[in-house]
């Protein structure tokens, strides 16, 4: 586990990347592994505008989700974008919301431009 910081906030998460890597600035892909279920874990936001945060114990995801075409969504996170499976009932498209997983089923993958 790391603790990623990011122009939106931070959050505890699995470091995918060599272990002698991870200090330092990073260019990461979001992984994470759990479908979206709208009401268990996700639900509107609050508030709009992205955000990264740990609350109880899990890690909490703030930003605009885009459904796409095959049944996916699409996390807005500020200049991120990480990729969901969506799990019934589908959430509402284009709204703002958050989504609560646990910290070890967010992976970050580190990569160079």
């Amino acid at each position: 586990m790391v603790r990623v910081h990011t122009p939106v906030g931070s959050a505890a998460a699995v470091w995918r990347g060599e272990p002698h890597d991870r200090a330092g600035r990073h260019h990461i892909e979001w992984t994470i592994d759990q479908e979206i279920r709208w009401g268990l874990n996700t639900r509107s936001a609050p508030s709009a505008g992205p955000g990264v945060r740990e609350e109880a114990g899990r890690v909490v995801l703030r930003g605009r989700l885009q459904l796409t075409e095959d049944g996916a969504a699409v996390l807005e996170l500020g200049d991120a974008r990480v990729l969901f499976d969506v799990g019934p009932p589908p959430p509402p498209d284009g709204t703002w919301v958050e989504i609560s997983v646990e910290p070890d089923r967010v992976e970050l993958h580190p990569y160079q431009l």
